[in-house]
């Protein structure tokens, strides 16, 4: 659901600590660690490799023959190299179904019973933010019914008070474009397995703040897509997973879909396993708290009838939509006026994201929970569409995310490759704009008011690189980029797309100045502020902590060097302020060290405590009031003449400690607000 977007990456978008900021926090919490052990004895891998983007030749009829024969050479050996247990894919053509494909194991056996094989009639997978499509299509039978508004104040609906910082109300629209404006939290969003998930209770509860102005940034959002199916829900006046099973699933003749957590009836014994690989035990049934984000579970063939019916292969009595209503759902749904620039690349229908492939409209939707990974996409015009899940993560990180990108892509090339010649840079601009776009930028999928701000400068910013030939240079490529250096050609003012592939960005300018560049539908590239900049905060981040170390490593060693060579031992005039600087500096190792383990572990939807929080708050406030008495140290080591080495070290000591008290205020180390 791109709850884990950063899979893709999650969430699932994906996961949100991306691999290299995952390395550089265990190397620091190592690090940190190590020296506050020893001054105790002193008294979100590689780089994932690019997806193959340039489209091959097709020559390939779209049929069911020639399908299977493709499928059956690609996914079996696929799946066998990567360790991911199984998958199920689904493909219409002309309100058909052209082929419905099951390989690998629903359960591998792994926890002792027999090992049952995928059946795509009667095997259901987790379809995470999948799920938001039907969401999306349930809220548009209300609007086709006259009881929804996309344009109305989603308070008008609700009955609570929506989550507000700007003056301008958030609608239904944003709720289905990503664009309400709301951060991302990570807390609960993934319960235990045998907890009965309260829709209501997970939107009230800390909800997330807004700090974008609706409409003007896509974010992805997981709360803001909840909110939307908590609508349907109060509209409607029948629970959600209700409504969608009456309104949607069964007209439509998706018997063996459901958004109950956990299954239920004969349901329940047809659900597949998730798996991080197929060497491991099965994990447990995963209980999405925001249910219409992410709580859909569906067979193959059942998600084939949902292609169909947005395809308009249904006819009246079984389409939970109009002809009209589907046009209106799969037309973008912001311009110019709200997006600016960012509304001449890719966009959000009302639900779907605009994927078009070898120049080919198409429409589609991801989604990841911690351990399964599925894809929607439709081709409107040729009328076809393709569905496929898969139930494992893999051996590698990116192993999952590899695959679902081969079978998508594979499958437009092959049948539906590109036709004319490539648009040609727009030479009289290029040099100037890529200048002016050149410099560092965060994913507007954001969690800015908690501590798991820091994400982006430990490993998720993206420098934009003026080239001499009037290109850019993109690297690391957050989310469903390339996570290698890409180059960007311009082919229409403030349009840029990748060079040999089909990734396109859009740019939107103010003041002379690119400040935001979109790259997906509901993903945003945002211009930082210099102090958030990795290559100013890590090197502060670093040295500080090497000097802290230092510090902490040399209280130990100089009591014995001072014991053995009989040395005599400082003035205890100055004692306080030394111990308290002490106390000071190994409060912001631990605090350091506390942080990283608490946003690894929120990363994996594991709980961290309140308390624990609270603690590592207070490590970081006591390494900001050591600050005063590290001062007094080195004042009282000028004005007795401790010697060089002795005031160098302190005054090292003393600018490490404001250089990690700056480093916590500029990423909210220090809020007093633990919810996350």
């Amino acid at each position: 659901m791109y709850l884990a977007e950063a899979s893709r990456v999650p969430p699932t978008a994906g996961r949100p600590v991306p691999r290299r900021g995952r390395r550089l926090l265990t190397a620091l919490a190592a690090a940190a660690a190590a020296a506050v052990l020893a001054g105790g004895c002193a008294g979100p891998v590689a780089e994932t490799p690019p997806v193959p983007a340039t489209p091959v030749a097709g020559t390939a009829e779209l049929g069911a023959r020639d399908l299977n024969t493709w499928l059956d050479g690609l996914v079996p050996g696929a799946l066998d190299k990567t360790g991911i247990p199984g998958a199920a894919i689904s493909v219409v053509k002309d309100g058909e179904l052209l082929a419905a494909r099951g390989y690998g194991y629903a359960d591998t056996g792994a926890d002792g019973g027999d090992p049952v094989p995928v059946d795509p009639e009667k095997t259901l997978f987790r379809v995470g933010s999948v799920s938001k499509l039907a969401t999306a299509t349930a809220v548009m039978q209300l609007v086709e019914k006259g009881e929804l508004d996309l344009d109305t104040d989603v308070n008008e609906y609700l009955d609570f008070t929506a989550p507000s910082s700007f003056d301008d109300p958030v609608t239904v629209r944003h709720l289905l474009t990503h664009t309400p404006g709301y951060e991302e939290r990570v807390a609960d969003m993934i319960l235990p397995e045998d907890a009965e998930p309260d829709l209501r209770e997970h939107l009230v509860t800390d909800p997330p703040e807004q700090i974008y102005a609706p409409g003007t940034v896509p974010a992805y959002s997981n709360y803001g897509n909840a909110l939307a199916g908590y609508i349907v829900e109060r509209v409607s006046g029948v629970p959600f997973e209700e409504y969608v099973q009456r309104n949607v699933f069964e007209p439509v003749g998706m018997d063996s879909s459901s958004f109950a957590q956990p299954l239920t009836g004969g349901l329940a014994k047809h659900v597949a396993n998730g798996y991080g690989s197929d060497t491991e035990q099965a994990a447990p049934f995963e209980v999405v708290a925001g249910v219409p984000a992410g709580g859909m579970s569906a067979t193959a063939t059942d998600m084939a009838k949902f292609m169909r019916a947005h395809l308009g292969g249904l006819d009246a009595a079984q389409a939970p939509l109009s002809a009209e209503s589907l046009d209106l759902m799969h037309t973008p749904a912001l311009e110019e006026d709200s997006l600016g620039g960012l509304a001449n690349g890719p966009r959000m229908t009302q639900g779907f994201f605009e994927e078009d492939r070898n120049g080919h409209r198409a429409l589609g939707h991801g989604g990841d929970t911690n351990y399964f990974h599925s894809h929607l996409r439709i081709y409107p015009d040729e009328d076809t569409g393709i569905f496929l899940s898969l139930n494992g993560n893999g051996y590698g990180e990116a192993d999952s995310h590899l695959l679902r990108e081969e079978i998508l892509a594979g499958f437009g090339d092959r049948y539906f490759p590109e036709s004319g010649e490539a648009d040609t840079p727009v030479e009289p601009t290029a040099a100037e704009h890529a200048a002016i776009a050149e410099g560092t930028y965060e994913s507007s999928r954001a969690m800015e008011s908690t501590f798991l701000n820091a994400i982006g400068v430990l490993g998720g910013q993206t420098q934009v690189v003026a080239r001499a030939d009037g290109t850019i240079q993109v690297a690391p490529g957050p989310e469903d980029m390339n996570s290698l250096p890409t180059v960007y050609e311009e082919v229409e003012p403030w349009v840029w797309r990748e060079v040999g592939g089909q990734r396109i960005l859009s740019m939107r300018v103010r003041d002379g100045q690119v400040e935001a560049i979109g790259f997906a539908a509901a993903f945003t590239l945002l211009r930082v502020d210099t102090a958030r900049e990795a290559s100013l905060a890590l090197p502060v981040l670093v040295s500080a902590l090497a000097v802290l170390l230092t510090a902490v490593l040399s209280w130990p060693i100089g009591a014995i060097v001072r014991r053995r060579l009989s040395l005599p031992a400082r003035d205890r005039a100055g004692r306080p302020a030394r111990i308290l600087t002490r106390l000071g500096v190994a409060s912001a190792l631990a605090a350091l060290a506390g942080w990283i383990a608490a946003i690894l572990m929120a990363m994996g939807f594991q709980e961290v405590p309140e308390d624990a929080l609270y603690a590592l708050a207070g490590a970081q406030w006591l390494g900001v009031v050591a600050i005063a008495p590290a001062a007094v140290v080195l004042f009282d080591d000028v004005r007795r003449r401790s010697g060089r080495l002795r005031c160098l070290g302190s005054a090292l000591v003393l600018l490490a400690l404001v250089g990690t008290a700056s480093f916590a205020a500029v990423f909210g180390l220090l809020s007093l607000d633990v919810t996350y």
